[in-house]
Protein backbone atom coordinates (compact mmCIF):
# COMPACT_ATOMS: atom_id res chain seq x y z
CA UNK A 1 0.00 0.00 0.00
CA UNK A 2 1.05 3.63 -0.95
CA UNK A 3 0.31 6.45 0.68
CA UNK A 4 -0.08 10.09 -0.88
CA UNK A 5 -0.10 13.32 0.66
CA UNK A 6 -1.33 15.79 -1.65
CA UNK A 7 -1.56 19.32 -1.04
CA UNK A 8 -2.01 22.64 -2.88
CA UNK A 9 0.39 25.13 -2.09
CA UNK A 10 0.14 28.16 -0.11
CA UNK A 11 -1.56 31.37 -0.81
CA UNK A 12 -0.41 34.33 -3.68
CA UNK A 13 -1.40 37.41 -3.72
CA UNK A 14 -3.24 36.33 -7.12
CA UNK A 15 -5.36 33.95 -4.92
CA UNK A 16 -6.45 36.39 -2.99
CA UNK A 17 -7.18 39.05 -5.78
CA UNK A 18 -8.83 36.50 -7.79
CA UNK A 19 -6.24 36.61 -10.46
CA UNK A 20 -6.23 33.24 -12.77
CA UNK A 21 -2.29 32.00 -12.31
CA UNK A 22 -1.72 29.18 -14.55
CA UNK A 23 2.02 28.78 -15.64
CA UNK A 24 2.68 32.65 -14.78
CA UNK A 25 5.15 32.03 -11.56
CA UNK A 26 4.02 34.16 -8.75
CA UNK A 27 5.68 33.64 -5.19
CA UNK A 28 3.73 32.81 -1.91
CA UNK A 29 2.69 35.75 0.05
CA UNK A 30 3.57 36.40 3.42
CA UNK A 31 0.73 34.72 4.42
CA UNK A 32 1.38 31.66 2.08
CA UNK A 33 4.44 30.92 3.31
CA UNK A 34 2.82 30.91 7.26
CA UNK A 35 0.83 27.98 5.89
CA UNK A 36 3.43 26.45 4.23
CA UNK A 37 5.24 26.38 7.61
CA UNK A 38 2.57 25.77 9.42
CA UNK A 39 1.36 22.32 7.30
CA UNK A 40 5.03 21.36 7.39
CA UNK A 41 4.11 21.29 11.24
CA UNK A 42 1.08 18.97 10.90
CA UNK A 43 3.23 16.75 8.95
CA UNK A 44 6.27 16.42 11.39
CA UNK A 45 5.11 12.92 12.83
CA UNK A 46 4.71 11.51 9.59
CA UNK A 47 7.59 9.25 7.88
CA UNK A 48 7.41 10.97 4.72
CA UNK A 49 10.13 8.97 2.03
CA UNK A 50 9.85 11.58 -1.22
CA UNK A 51 8.26 14.67 -2.33
CA UNK A 52 6.86 15.67 -5.71
CA UNK A 53 6.32 19.11 -6.70
CA UNK A 54 5.08 21.09 -9.75
CA UNK A 55 7.58 23.13 -11.35
CA UNK A 56 6.20 26.48 -10.07
CA UNK A 57 7.76 28.73 -7.67
CA UNK A 58 4.30 28.66 -5.49
CA UNK A 59 4.45 25.08 -5.10
CA UNK A 60 8.31 24.55 -4.53
CA UNK A 61 8.38 27.18 -1.76
CA UNK A 62 5.67 25.04 -0.10
CA UNK A 63 7.43 21.92 -1.10
CA UNK A 64 10.45 22.97 0.41
CA UNK A 65 9.64 23.27 3.52
CA UNK A 66 8.17 20.10 4.49
CA UNK A 67 11.32 19.05 2.47
CA UNK A 68 13.63 21.29 4.91
CA UNK A 69 12.64 19.38 8.16
CA UNK A 70 12.14 15.56 6.62
CA UNK A 71 15.98 16.12 5.08
CA UNK A 72 14.31 14.87 1.57
CA UNK A 73 15.17 16.91 -1.86
CA UNK A 74 12.22 17.84 -3.89
CA UNK A 75 11.81 16.09 -6.82
CA UNK A 76 10.47 18.45 -9.86
CA UNK A 77 7.74 16.46 -11.57
CA UNK A 78 6.55 18.55 -14.82
CA UNK A 79 2.68 16.65 -15.18
CA UNK A 80 2.04 18.33 -12.03
CA UNK A 81 2.37 22.01 -13.71
CA UNK A 82 -0.72 24.36 -13.01
CA UNK A 83 -3.66 24.29 -15.62
CA UNK A 84 -2.57 26.45 -18.87
CA UNK A 85 -5.01 29.00 -19.16
CA UNK A 86 -3.58 30.74 -22.03
CA UNK A 87 -5.22 34.06 -22.40
CA UNK A 88 -7.04 33.60 -19.04
CA UNK A 89 -3.57 34.07 -17.31
CA UNK A 90 -3.35 36.66 -15.59
CA UNK A 91 -6.89 38.21 -15.87
CA UNK A 92 -9.28 38.68 -12.70
CA UNK A 93 -12.67 36.08 -13.03
CA UNK A 94 -14.32 39.68 -13.63
CA UNK A 95 -11.98 40.30 -16.61
CA UNK A 96 -12.60 37.38 -17.66
CA UNK A 97 -16.31 36.89 -17.22
CA UNK A 98 -16.27 40.30 -19.19
CA UNK A 99 -13.98 39.32 -22.34
CA UNK A 100 -15.21 35.59 -22.66
CA UNK A 101 -19.18 35.89 -21.55
CA UNK A 102 -19.80 32.23 -22.94
CA UNK A 103 -17.09 30.65 -22.76
CA UNK A 104 -16.59 31.47 -18.55
CA UNK A 105 -20.16 30.69 -18.49
CA UNK A 106 -19.66 27.53 -19.24
CA UNK A 107 -16.35 26.96 -17.38
CA UNK A 108 -18.47 27.75 -14.16
CA UNK A 109 -21.21 24.69 -15.30
CA UNK A 110 -19.72 22.37 -17.69
CA UNK A 111 -16.03 22.56 -17.50
CA UNK A 112 -15.09 19.57 -18.51
CA UNK A 113 -16.08 21.12 -22.12
CA UNK A 114 -13.76 23.84 -21.88
CA UNK A 115 -10.64 24.52 -23.65
CA UNK A 116 -9.13 27.59 -22.58
CA UNK A 117 -8.08 30.38 -25.81
CA UNK A 118 -4.33 29.29 -26.26
CA UNK A 119 -4.32 26.54 -23.07
CA UNK A 120 -5.54 23.27 -22.31
CA UNK A 121 -8.32 21.24 -21.24
CA UNK A 122 -9.62 19.10 -17.81
CA UNK A 123 -8.73 16.18 -19.81
CA UNK A 124 -5.15 17.24 -20.97
CA UNK A 125 -4.81 18.18 -17.14
CA UNK A 126 -5.86 14.77 -16.55
CA UNK A 127 -3.85 12.88 -19.35
CA UNK A 128 -0.35 14.43 -17.52
CA UNK A 129 -1.43 14.31 -13.67
CA UNK A 130 -2.45 10.53 -13.92
CA UNK A 131 0.31 9.72 -15.72
CA UNK A 132 2.75 11.80 -13.46
CA UNK A 133 0.88 10.33 -10.24
CA UNK A 134 1.71 6.60 -11.62
CA UNK A 135 5.03 6.95 -12.29
CA UNK A 136 5.35 7.84 -8.65
CA UNK A 137 3.74 5.31 -7.03
CA UNK A 138 5.54 2.91 -9.16
CA UNK A 139 8.88 4.29 -7.92
CA UNK A 140 7.65 4.30 -4.42
CA UNK A 141 5.83 1.07 -3.62
CA UNK A 142 4.29 0.62 -0.04
CA UNK A 143 5.83 4.22 0.60
CA UNK A 144 4.51 7.48 1.83
CA UNK A 145 5.04 10.08 -0.99
CA UNK A 146 3.88 13.86 -0.70
CA UNK A 147 2.76 15.55 -3.84
CA UNK A 148 2.97 19.43 -4.36
CA UNK A 149 0.35 20.45 -6.52
CA UNK A 150 -2.30 23.57 -7.64
CA UNK A 151 -6.01 23.60 -7.50
CA UNK A 152 -6.83 22.67 -10.72
CA UNK A 153 -4.83 19.47 -10.90
CA UNK A 154 -5.70 18.24 -7.40
CA UNK A 155 -9.19 18.58 -8.10
CA UNK A 156 -8.99 16.53 -11.54
CA UNK A 157 -6.43 13.77 -9.96
CA UNK A 158 -8.95 13.29 -7.18
CA UNK A 159 -12.10 13.03 -9.61
CA UNK A 160 -9.68 10.72 -10.60
CA UNK A 161 -9.23 8.60 -7.55
CA UNK A 162 -12.75 8.36 -6.37
CA UNK A 163 -13.65 7.05 -10.20
CA UNK A 164 -15.34 10.24 -11.40
CA UNK A 165 -15.03 12.13 -14.49
CA UNK A 166 -14.17 15.85 -15.28
CA UNK A 167 -17.94 16.95 -15.20
CA UNK A 168 -17.53 16.48 -11.27
CA UNK A 169 -14.86 19.60 -11.04
CA UNK A 170 -16.80 21.84 -8.99
CA UNK A 171 -17.89 19.13 -6.72
CA UNK A 172 -14.28 18.99 -5.02
CA UNK A 173 -13.31 21.82 -3.16
CA UNK A 174 -9.29 22.98 -2.72
CA UNK A 175 -8.72 25.43 -0.55
CA UNK A 176 -4.99 27.29 -0.21
CA UNK A 177 -2.32 24.47 1.44
CA UNK A 178 -5.27 22.28 1.88
CA UNK A 179 -4.20 18.33 2.42
CA UNK A 180 -5.10 15.67 0.91
CA UNK A 181 -4.64 12.37 1.39
CA UNK A 182 -5.87 8.45 -0.55
CA UNK A 183 -3.88 5.15 -0.95
CA UNK A 184 -3.50 2.82 -3.41
CA UNK A 185 -2.70 -0.93 -3.41
CA UNK A 186 -3.08 -3.81 -6.19
CA UNK A 187 -6.21 -5.39 -4.35
CA UNK A 188 -8.41 -1.85 -3.55
CA UNK A 189 -7.28 0.15 -5.63
CA UNK A 190 -7.28 4.00 -4.80
CA UNK A 191 -8.77 4.59 -1.64
CA UNK A 192 -9.57 8.20 -0.51
CA UNK A 193 -9.47 8.84 3.74
CA UNK A 194 -8.80 13.05 3.81
CA UNK A 195 -10.01 16.07 1.36
CA UNK A 196 -9.26 19.35 1.67
CA UNK A 197 -8.13 19.41 4.95
CA UNK A 198 -7.41 23.15 6.27
CA UNK A 199 -7.49 22.61 10.18
CA UNK A 200 -3.40 23.22 10.41
CA UNK A 201 -4.52 26.74 9.52
CA UNK A 202 -6.92 27.78 11.95
CA UNK A 203 -3.55 28.83 13.86
CA UNK A 204 -3.70 31.58 11.84
CA UNK A 205 -4.84 35.24 12.25
CA UNK A 206 -8.42 35.73 10.32
CA UNK A 207 -9.93 32.83 11.23
CA UNK A 208 -7.76 30.56 9.11
CA UNK A 209 -8.75 32.26 5.78
CA UNK A 210 -9.78 29.54 3.33
CA UNK A 211 -9.14 30.36 -0.01
CA UNK A 212 -10.59 28.32 -3.43
CA UNK A 213 -9.32 29.90 -6.26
Amino acid sequence: MTRVILIRHGETDWNRQRIFRGRADVLLSPEGIRQAELVTITLKEIGIDAIYSSPLKRALQTAQKIADFHNLEVVVEPGFMDFDYGEWQGLSHQEVRKRYPELYSRWEKEPHTVRTPGGESLQDVRKRSVNALEKVLAEHPSRTVVIVSHRVVNKVLLCFVLGLDNSHFWRIRQDTCAVNIFEWSEDRGYVLYLLNDTCHLYRLTESGRRVDF
